[in-house]
């Protein structure tokens, strides 16, 4: 890429677009086209190829996705692989009818097994059953890489993707429903430091709500209180957490430095498993994590493990060593970070 190429990218507005997009120009790119989900409905097919005919973008990231939680993902589960498949089917297409040069895709972690070892290499892909309650998210992750590995080899195309671990950052998904565990414990415990220190007013301007009597029986149902605040499951269970401006970085210094042909052993028979996984290679627990956002936030109280809830996957890290080989390393730690989004949330 140079500071000119024309790059399109799908998704500027969540929370990884919006990384990448901060990166990009802090770097000098000056030709970046966005649209928002109400000028171009990616499920849409003619939207989609209009859009590549007029444009012509010389790069693409590709962002976009119905994305959630556990809850989220395992209550909308035919709109999770509909929404996604289409997403994916139309922009990696367009881009290679269009001649697009280099196109990102962007999956997640959830791709490998329930019980894939730890931490988990890119060839523990399709080895074992999936985790069902994002089942239909994950399959549709996994059809886009095997997309873009059938166009590079179909087509001679340069379609690299990459699987980033939990994500966090500025303008994540903070709602109490669908979000992950990061920023919903984040809003959570903040909520319940503001009901601790009687700050009703801000309580109030959080949840759009009228009176604190309607927000404290709301945040009841997420187990927060000014004295508690509930969390799902032991504790025990490990997670490995990426700041999101990290992944950014990750994703633009492939995108200028990298092929799909830097991806594979071109010894094999087999083109497989070209992805990358983007993480950190370290893991805490959420326990451990709930501590750490509770100290980085300043609540007094309690923090109460509800243990007839969930714990799902007891463990999920990333290798890294392929990302790691091929020249990038993550930079900002998991307590710098959670401040960084704390601080930007409040």
């Amino acid at each position: 890429m140079d500071k000119t190429s024309k790059i399109y990218i799908a998704g500027h507005r969540g929370l990884v677009g919006s990384a990448i997009l901060k990166n990009l120009q802090s770097k000098g790119y000056n030709n970046i086209v966005t649209r928002t989900h109400k000028e171009l409905d990616l499920t849409n097919q003619v939207a989609v190829e209009t859009f590549f005919s007029k444009e012509k973008p010389d790069y693409v990231f590709l962002a976009a996705a119905k994305v959630g939680g556990i809850v989220a993902n395992n209550t909308y589960r035919a709109d999770f692989i509909y929404e996604n498949m289409m997403i994916q089917n139309n922009v990696i297409h367009q881009s290679y009818v269009h001649k697009v040069k280099k196109l990102l895709f962007l999956g997640s972690t959830c791709i490998y097994p329930k019980n894939a070892p730890q931490p988990m290499k890119e060839e523990y892909l399709l080895t074992d059953t999936l985790e069902y309650t994002n089942e239909p998210y994950a399959i549709a992750k996994i059809a886009g890489i095997k997309m873009c590995e059938s166009y590079n080899l179909q087509y001679g195309t340069n379609f690299i993707s990459v699987m980033p671990t939990n994500l966090y950052g500025p303008n994540d998904n903070f709602d109490l429903e669908k979000s992950h565990v990061l920023p919903a414990l984040i809003r959570k415990i903040y909520l319940a430091k503001l009901l601790s220190e009687s700050k009703y007013d801000e309580v109030l301007k959080d949840l759009g709500v009228d009176t604190i009597e309607e927000a404290k029986t709301y945040l009841s149902k997420f187990g927060v209180t000014e004295n508690s605040v509930e969390i799902w499951g032991s504790g025990k269970p490990k997670r490995e957490f990426l700041w999101s401006e990290d992944m950014a970085d990750a994703c633009v210094f492939l995108m200028e430095s990298r092929n799909f042909s830097d991806t594979y052993n071109h010894g094999d028979k087999e083109v497989r498993n070209t992805h990358i996984n983007i993480g950190t290679g370290e893991d805490i627990s959420i326990k451990e994590l709930a501590e750490t956002v509770k100290n980085v936030i300043g609540f007094k109280g309690s923090l109460v493990f509800n243990t007839n809830k969930p714990d799902g996957t007891m463990r999920k890290l990333t290798d890294v060593s392929k990302l790691n080989s091929l020249g990038w390393i993550h930079k900002v730690e998991l307590e710098e970070g959670i401040e960084k989004v704390y601080n930007w949330y409040n």
